[in-house]
């Protein structure tokens, strides 16, 4: 997908603020206790997403993050499909206090590069 000059610069400001972490190392700190979070649409999650991995969307992790991850502490992973929004929700994770949130450098395509364990929806 090709990005606009516009969403690429919010982007790389919020990546100035925000850590990134590889697949390898978010399967070392899942496994440690972090959080994996995909920020992705549903359509995306459905087709298919890192196992254990909690769903909360670009669009709503703002509103439904404490009721879901209370504990501003709790190491949190973000990850989308390239890196991009995952960074942008981290920064905002930030912002609203949360002190140990990274973004997955690559998102989901890396995810799925590095082979790590991954599941889909099964439609009912």
């Amino acid at each position: 997908m090709e990005h606009s000059d516009e969403f690429l610069t919010i982007v790389n400001d919020a990546v100035s603020r925000v850590s990134e972490v590889t697949v390898e190392e978010a399967l070392e700190r899942r496994e440690a206790g972090a959080v994996l979070i995909d920020v992705r649409e549903d359509n995306e999650w459905q087709m298919g997403h890192a196992t254990d991995a909690i769903h909360l969307g670009r669009g709503v992790i703002e509103r439904d993050i404490v009721g879901q991850i209370p504990n501003k502490d709790k190491e949190i992973i973000l990850y989308c499909g390239g890196g991009y929004r995952s960074a942008l929700a981290a920064d905002m994770l930030q912002r609203m206090g949360y002190t140990n949130v990274f973004s997955m450098a690559g998102g989901w395509k890396a995810w799925r590069d590095a082979d790590a364990p991954w599941e889909m929806e099964i439609p009912f």
